[in-house]
């Protein structure tokens, strides 16, 4: 990946964006410690022993939310729009037709996208502002106007500052390289990982136990980084011939393919919605019921409750979103028309049915990888069985947050290679 990068700085074109990409992702940072208008600066949100929805989302924003900064909600409303738009689309025949008509239909449901971000937006922050009113709003400010002007005020704010994240990661797409949502992902993960390690070093520092969990920390990154990486280029190639057709005085056809199916095919988005689903009540429950703790001793991240319905809710989600993004009856149909088939397998519905097999075993074999991946932290906390030193290291251990880093590093030096070849071989293709 380095030789790769090194050889992207060679040529302008390619150089030119790296360096646009590298300016937005400075502004972000940037905007990750502006403080916002209105929040006490002894609040901080986010932080706390157990892996939960505020702690998720500031993992994911590089520190932002526990800064209370002006990007403090940062891409996770687009995030979660993206994926209920994504949905959508399977639930609602117009807007699948959408999704099938084009550039246009591209264009207007990243529209319906954007829409759903800023409802989504609005509601984290009032919800935030509300539920935490009374230890986040500055003191100064409120003795000089009223409450409620001051939350607007940080509503509005934090609203804008999604926005611009969202306005941030569609620059880098347009102009500079990779997916700019994911690289703004990236970054922040990067930002929270280091800012962890630096504690863990710091703490050594007082008491020399602590560097047992450094140690464990690099072990385990390690191991799980060879994992991931292992996992992530695994796949299945199904075998496709292709009969020969005479087409005037020429021969098409002939030849065999692939059909690759990947292992891990749906990423961490099931490890996600999991995660989301189960602390998004404690979120509710925190902000409203601030005395109520039954939940949080149920099902806290470090319970054996949750880690059961984590497992349960990674395997449903995997397969549910497989179904979304492998139709094994649309590709059997392809196949069909294009004059293609499986040896030994006839063409149709049982095509259809073979490769509905295949994608049912490698996906559940998938979504054990995802269990296992995700529950890695709270089983290795359980066995550590010491909250101060658990409390430090699972803001860096965050396997969720590793997938997402490796993901993104991965496709990013495709897309680099993937110029680099486009470029060196412009000759020739023209």
């Amino acid at each position: 990946m380095f030789k790769t990068i090194i050889d992207a700085f060679k040529v302008k074109e390619i150089r030119n964006k790296i360096l646009i990409t590298l300016l937005l992702l400075f502004i972000y940072r940037v905007g990750c410690w502006l403080p916002c208008v209105g929040f006490s600066a002894d609040f901080a949100l986010g932080e706390s022993s157990t892996f939960g929805f505020f702690e998720l989302m500031n993992m994911v924003s590089g520190g932002a939310l526990a800064n209370c900064s002006v990007l403090a909600l940062g891409v996770s409303p687009y995030i979660t729009a993206s994926i209920v738009i994504q949905l959508l689309t399977v639930a609602i025949p117009s807007l699948e037709r959408l999704s099938k008509s084009g550039e246009d239909g591209r264009r207007k449901l990243s529209m319906y996208t954007r829409i759903a971000a800023l409802i989504l937006a609005i509601a984290q922050a009032v919800g935030i502002v509300v539920g935490y009113a009374s230890e986040a709003m500055d003191p100064n400010l409120t003795s000089a106007m009223p409450a409620w002007l001051v939350g607007c005020g940080m509503v509005i704010i934090m609203v804008a500052g999604s926005m611009f994240t969202v306005w941030i990661g569609e620059r880098i797409t347009d102009l500079g390289i990779g997916n700019g949502t994911s690289l703004l992902i990236f970054v922040g993960i990067l930002s929270s990982a280091g800012s962890s390690v630096a504690a863990i070093i710091q703490q050594c520092t007082i008491d020399i136990t602590y560097i047992w969990y450094l140690v464990l920390f690099i072990v385990a990154i390690v191991l799980i980084f060879a994992l991931i990486v292992f996992m992530d280029g695994a796949e299945e190639r199904v075998k496709v011939q292709y009969a020969k057709q005479i087409k005037g005085n020429k021969m098409y056809g002939g030849q065999s393919n692939h059909i690759p199916i990947k292992l891990n095919a749906t990423g961490v988005i099931p490890i996600i919605f999991a995660s989301a689903l189960l602390t998004f009540p404690q979120l509710i429950i925190s902000i409203f019921w601030p005395d109520v703790t039954w939940y949080s001793d149920w099902l806290g991240t470090n319970s054996w409750l949750y880690i059961v319905l984590t497992a349960l809710l990674i395997l449903v989600f995997a397969f549910f979103y497989s179904k979304i993004s492998f139709n094994p009856d649309d590709i059997s149909k392809r196949l069909q028309q294009q004059g293609g088939f499986i040896p030994g397998i006839r063409p149709g519905k049982p095509t259809a049915e073979y490769l509905g097999k295949i994608s049912g075993r490698i996906t559940l074999f998938g979504a054990i990888f995802l269990a296992v991946i995700a529950l890695i932290p709270s089983l290795a906390f359980k066995a550590i069985g010491d909250a101060s030193g658990a409390a430090i290291l699972i803001n860096a251990f965050s396997t969720t947050g590793l997938m997402i880093t490796v993901s993104v590093a991965l496709e990013l030096e495709k897309q680099l290679s993937a110029q680099m070849f486009v470029r060196n071989h412009k000759g020739f293709l023209s």
